[in-house]
């Protein structure tokens, strides 16, 4: 059976630099033929802010946008989160998509690419934290984008040449784990 990495478009703000940074993950990744990748963008999910009454842990979902989310993340074993950072930390969207679920998060690889004005560095820092509370294993390597340097104006995505370097080795690493980590996944 074929791994699946979803690659996880972490904003949904109006102009967003995710979209072309998710766009070059994929392009990457799709010459690859250790894994299968797809891109999930949150926009097409219109989940609003958490409105599931009973914790996610529980597994107990109730509403239409909620199950159709959990049904598209528990198709991957593993992920590669491509998020801004906002404020020192990653973007509200990201952070509410990543709540409404909990067990189908469990015992995958997950891989991170930011941006910002540090790379993102701080976002991905938060998103380790989150990564242990949801039994979802880092990967070491990590991929951070300067708006100063990987972007012209701020604006159009021109990462350097070492990026692609970079982003290959997370994604060795993200396929690698979430191939280990199958094992758990199927006892759970």
């Amino acid at each position: 059976m074929t791994t699946k990495i979803g690659i996880i478009l972490g904003s949904t703000r109006p102009g967003r630099n995710g979209e072309a940074v998710a766009k070059w993950v994929l392009d990457i990744a799709s010459k690859r033929t250790d894994a299968e990748f797809e891109l999930v963008d949150l926009l097409d999910y219109n989940l609003p802010h958490l409105d599931e009454a009973i914790p996610p842990s529980m597994g107990q979902y109730t509403k239409p946008h909620t199950l159709e989310w959990a049904k598209k993340i528990a198709s991957f074993d593993g992920f590669i989160f491509v998020t801004p950072e906002y404020n020192h930390s990653t973007s509200g969207a990201l952070k509410n998509a990543i709540d409404f679920l909990f067990a189908e998060w469990n015992n995958k690889a997950v891989g991170f690419v930011g941006y910002g004005s540090v790379g993102g560095a701080r976002a991905v820092e938060h998103l380790r934290l989150i990564a242990g509370e949801l039994m979802l294993a880092d990967v070491r390597a990590q991929v951070l984008l300067s708006l100063a340097t990987d972007f012209e104006n701020y604006s159009k995505f021109l990462p350097g040449a070492h990026q692609e370097a970079a982003l290959t080795t997370v994604l060795d690493q993200t396929v690698a784990w979430s191939a280990a980590l199958k094992p758990l996944r199927d006892a759970a």
